[in-house]
């Protein structure tokens, strides 16, 4: 029986260990990504910033106050904000300011890629001149240097940019705090890893730059997932998304996990459905990419598919930690015919949650995760437990199938 059981604890430890094994690989090859391209002194680029905004009139002065101080030629970048059947006064607040407001209405198609879909067509039909656009959420702080450096790497030839979406008010709760360990390795670590291994950083709808010249070739979803429909849309058609590490966009995060909840299921049910979509082809398109001689294609299709097949870090530690446990119990209650083969087991389970430890903590260290970050990390299980319920949610059948708007924070 002892044999039996140690042989499905095996079995079940094959998975997590492999995606340990690979989160690890791109947290080495981060200590080795590719250094930014020099800042132009006189930069021509002509930039359009993107804005959806519904029911934003308190996080969207903020988000506009900072694109005021960027450092780029005032000439050279215009603001457009799109404020979305909005029932508050968004557009009345961005009046204020010095961009162009859009006023949209359209109760049957909501959220964020209807709207900015509309205003692409508003900005076709206008002729208005540009060379690159940038998408930024409403409540956002973007960073002064955004722009010079968006310019830099499209100079560099980048076929299209993500920065670094980290977030905002980390000091305000746990909940924040673990938000911003979640983002940390999702959106700083594993992009450079991938930067440094020739595969594409992936878009995460939030501090995107691409040149016009790559729009023209997209098709722009209106799904509840648009940014990872992008990013697919990309590679198949031979292009990859450069990551910019030098610049920043800071998002609000709920500050307790019941605001956050319409925002996870958003997210995790998407990342379900496009798993299923997207991983059976992009392991085909590696596989002959790899038959064919492109070693990097076939690296930017694998690398593309385990995004998909990775689960959330949550999930993945759970399911680590409940394996720990049973490699214990089954020590504890093995005979000394199998203690071999069942302390080798709680060996390889405890370096499996060991690898997802040092990858969390590199990911902070990289990404500069203030102090307070690291003492609520104890707070870690709470949000564990909150996010697995959630995941079985989504895989019983509570889909989410329109967009809502996550709930702000007070004050």
């Amino acid at each position: 029986m002892i044999i039996f059981f140690s042989g499905l604890l095996f079995f079940l430890l094959i998975f997590p260990i492999l995606i340990t094994t690979y989160l690890l690989l791109l947290t080495f090859a981060a200590f080795f990504a590719p250094a930014p391209p020099r800042l132009s002194n006189r930069p021509t680029r002509r930039f359009l910033i993107l804005i959806p905004a519904h029911n934003e009139e308190k996080s969207l002065p903020v988000c506009l106050n900072s694109l005021e101080q960027i450092d780029y030629p005032p000439e050279l970048f215009r603001v457009h904000v799109v404020a979305d059947n909005c029932l508050d006064e968004t557009a009345a607040v961005a009046k204020k300011f010095d961009v162009v407001v859009h006023e949209r209405t359209n109760a049957n198609q909501l959220g964020k890629g209807p709207a900015l879909q509309w205003l692409m067509g508003r900005l076709r039909q206008s002729g208005e001149p540009y060379d690159a656009l940038v998408f930024v959420d409403a409540d956002t702080l973007v960073s002064r240097n955004f722009l010079r450096v968006a310019d830099a790497h499209l100079a560099a030839g980048a076929q299209a940019l993500q920065a670094y979406y980290a977030v905002r008010d980390v000091e305000r709760s746990w909940a924040i705090s673990l938000r911003y360990a979640a983002l940390a390795v999702l959106h700083y670590l594993r992009p450079q890893g991938r930067m440094a291994l020739g595969g594409s950083a992936g878009l995460k709808g939030n501090g995107m730059v691409f040149p016009a010249k790559t729009l023209r070739a997209l098709n722009w979803a209106g799904s509840l997932t648009e940014d990872i429909q992008l990013h697919m849309d990309l590679l198949l058609n031979g292009r990859w998304v450069e990551f910019m590490p030098e610049a920043s966009v800071w998002g609000e995060m709920p500050e307790s996990l019941a605001r956050s909840q319409t925002q996870h299921a958003r997210w995790e049910a998407g990342r379900v459905d496009l798993a299923r979509q997207y991983v059976p082809r992009l392991l085909r398109m590696a596989y002959q990419r790899f038959h064919s001689g492109d070693r990097r294609a076939a690296f930017r299709f694998f690398d593309a598919a385990m995004e998909h097949a990775i689960p959330p870090l949550s999930v993945l530690v759970s399911a680590s930690v409940a394996l720990l446990i049973a490699s214990v119990v089954l020590v504890v209650f093995a005979r000394p015919a199998g203690s071999v083969l069942v302390t080798a087991l709680l060996a390889l389970a405890a370096t499996n949650l060991i690898g997802q430890i040092i990858y969390v903590l590199v990911g902070l260290r990289l990404a500069g995760a203030p102090r307070s970050v690291y003492r609520n990390l104890l707070f870690a299980p709470w949000l564990i437990l909150w996010k697995v319920g959630q995941y079985l949610r989504i895989f019983v059948g509570e889909r989410q199938k329109a967009w809502v708007r996550t709930a702000r924070n007070e004050g």
